[in-house]
């Protein structure tokens, strides 16, 4: 199972697509078996759920996503957890013990940082 977290200065970000990076986490068997932090390579419709799928992701965790988003992660066969908040290693353990908890979407329309909209 590989999962791709939302983040923003080791916390998970409100935002799934304008978080500053991605927390990629490969777990076996209820084990970490890699962590890798990549940068958010652009903000734009389709463009992430196409980008994760090509780094194998098979969750998103965020603090929120719009319906836009989650049809994109759909057509990819990618599932997703939002309403989540907190450090990240903490949503990993959380998630590996089965007491993660989701709940409404935390993002707001033309909310966030804006991280990754710029870059080319």
């Amino acid at each position: 199972m590989k999962i791709a977290i939302s983040t923003d200065n080791g916390k998970v970000a409100q935002h799934f697509g304008r978080c500053s990076q991605y927390t990629i986490v490969e777990i076996e068997d209820n084990e970490v078996e890699s962590k890798n932090v990549v940068d958010n390579p652009g903000h734009a419709p389709g463009a992430l759920p196409k980008y994760l799928d090509s780094q194998d992701c098979d969750l998103i965790i965020a603090g929120g996503m719009g319906r836009r988003a989650q049809g994109f992660f759909k057509e990819f066969g990618i599932d997703w957890i939002i309403g989540v908040q907190g450090q990240i290693d903490q949503v990993i353990e959380d998630y590996i013990n089965g007491s993660l908890e989701s709940g409404e979407s935390l993002c707001v329309r033309g909310e966030g940082k804006g991280d990754g909209t710029h870059r080319h």
